[in-house]
């Protein structure tokens, strides 16, 4: 399909969990390496079909929807593209569905659902996320990124029938030290 230039990559946003780890450990907050990523590179992006809504101010782009910029990928199975067209398209927000993944050189992120306001610079990802990089892997309902900060939160999700509410859990690889 066509570069689409000026639509941020939809998500995420590599979390850096082993020096993530390391640096809750010295009480300063982890940090995305998403910090400060140019969300005006060109975008690739490619999908089976796409629906234009235009009196909703809508684009929907279904099946192997595959995105690329830069250096991170994102793939789903249906991406929608709010949009607002008053003195031209202006991206508002991107809503991944069907599945979601995201690939920087270094982590891969996935969960059910993906968010991207573009507005207020947050990628949020719900449902079973999975956040690995370099055999550490971190397991959450909801990871939120902040692009200006950095900033990223994972949650365990709220309570359910039955149920006294979700929990974070990671596993993380540890260097190896020689000697004893």
């Amino acid at each position: 399909m066509k570069n689409m230039r000026g639509l941020p990559l939809l998500l995420l946003a590599p979390l850096t969990l082993a020096t993530g780890a390391a640096a809750i450990a010295q009480s300063e907050a982890p940090v995305s390496a998403l910090k400060g990523h140019n969300s005006n590179a060109p975008i690739d992006l490619t999908a089976e079909r796409l629906e234009v809504q235009d009196r909703a101010d809508r684009a929907i782009f279904a099946g192997n929807v595959k995105v690329r910029q830069d250096e991170l990928t994102l793939d789903t199975s249906r991406l929608t593209v709010a949009y607002s067209s008053s003195g031209g398209v202006q991206i508002k927000r991107l809503d991944a569905s069907g599945g979601v993944t995201v690939r920087s050189p270094s982590e891969t992120a996935s969960g059910a659902f993906g968010i991207y306001d573009l507005d207020r610079k947050l990628i949020t990802l719900v449902g079973n996320v999975v956040l690995k990089r370099e055999g550490s892997q971190i397991s959450g309902q909801r990871l939120v990124i902040d692009l200006d900060s950095g900033r990223a939160i994972i949650d365990g999700g709220p309570a359910g029938v039955g149920q006294s509410g979700g929990r974070v859990t990671g596993h993380f690889t540890v260097p190896q030290r020689s000697g004893g």
